[in-house]
């Protein structure tokens, strides 16, 4: 049986990712490691919890010691998912982000080296490479050009990975991802804000002109592709990911008030973030050639999955809203973009 330590699975991709492949994989098991800060979330595997090949494991991947005592317990991936991963966060404080982007990283690729684990897989972003213009896509050959404190801080985890690679031998790959939507994503990130804003009929913020572009992937298709890299991919290798439908911000927040009947002046346009990106997209052509990997979900279907998701799931929606990030959003939106209430 093929054992795995993730890294981070309390969160949005993570939890799906442990969900997709306790349903798929039979002779897979899992241990999760999580810190359960404010966007891990144990309600997000409460259906699992009783498996038998899940484990859970409330650590900081920071903690060396502790991550190359679990490594030795007949480790075969590590999957790293933990990362602080809100930009404006990461603008308000940087120090966050290179603790648990850099510093973690690296004790978990060091437990790796230690108890020669066979495979590291490291779970990056497409916002290290920086911003495009009007045309064109991230290749693999791409430069790091990170232009905000979070992308910085996981273009210098992708470099670490990079070093233990060629340093020490370690099997490490990367995946560069577009932005995921989906089930269980933290109220904080641009699509579960505009569901639940809308829901209460609350106004949509929408930073500057509403024109940035970005391509949305459905994080099941994500999952899928992180599952073929471990059976599949190549050691030293970086794969990008993504599924070819990009959208600007204010076509987005359209197509949900759309799929919500909701109108499109609860759209509010609010100042514009520092060293905010103005376009991402992803080519996607080596891991669909190499590893044979397809995203299956369109942007419509996935969306109204989304949709009907939050909808269903209002208490979850409730108690993730509460405490840390309430006062978040009070602070960011309310106080500083002035959004109305």
């Amino acid at each position: 049986m093929t054992r795995l330590l993730v890294t981070g699975g309390c969160g949005f991709i993570g939890s799906n990712f442990i969900h997709h492949i306790l349903r798929t994989r039979r002779d897979w098991s899992l241990v999760n490691v999580d810190k359960l800060s404010y966007a891990g979330n144990l309600e997000n595997l409460a259906e699992i919890q009783n498996d038998p090949r899940y484990w859970f494991v409330r650590a900081d991947i920071a903690d060396r010691e502790q991550m190359t005592a679990l490594a030795s317990e007949g480790i075969d991936v590590i999957v790293n998912f933990a990362a602080e991963t809100h930009v404006d966060r990461s603008i308000l404080d940087p120090a966050f982000f290179i603790r648990n982007n850099v510093l973690g990283t690296e004790s978990l690729l060091w437990a790796a080296k230690e108890n020669r684990v066979a495979r590291f897989v490291q779970i990056s972003t497409d916002e290290v490479y920086g911003s495009l213009g009007p045309t064109g896509k991230f290749t693999e050959d791409s430069p790091l050009r990170p232009n905000n404190p979070y992308a910085a801080s996981k273009a210098a985890a992708d470099l670490l990975c990079r070093a233990f690679q060629h340093t020490y031998g370690l099997a490490v790959i990367i995946t560069r991802c577009s932005n995921n939507y989906g089930p269980y994503q933290f109220p904080e990130k641009v699509i579960p804000v505009c569901i639940s804003n809308a829901l209460a009929d609350r106004p949509l913020p929408l930073y500057g002109d509403g024109l940035n572009v970005r391509d949305w992937i459905y994080v099941e298709d994500h999952c899928r592709a992180i599952e073929a890299v471990i059976e599949r991919g190549q050691p030293g290798e970086v794969y990008n990911i993504g599924s070819n439908q990009e959208m600007t911000n204010l076509e987005l927040m359209r197509t949900i008030l759309r799929v919500l009947g909701k109108p499109e002046s609860l759209i509010q346009f609010v100042k514009d973030r520092p060293g905010h990106d103005r376009r991402y997209a992803m080519d996607s052509t080596r891991i669909q050639r190499e590893l044979g990997w397809r995203p299956r979900v369109g942007f419509e279907e996935g969306i109204r999955r989304t949709v009907e998701w939050y909808q269903t799931h209002q208490d979850w929606l409730a108690r993730v809203k509460s405490g840390a990030y309430r006062e978040y959003y009070r602070q960011h939106y309310i106080e500083r973009h002035g959004l109305k209430e």
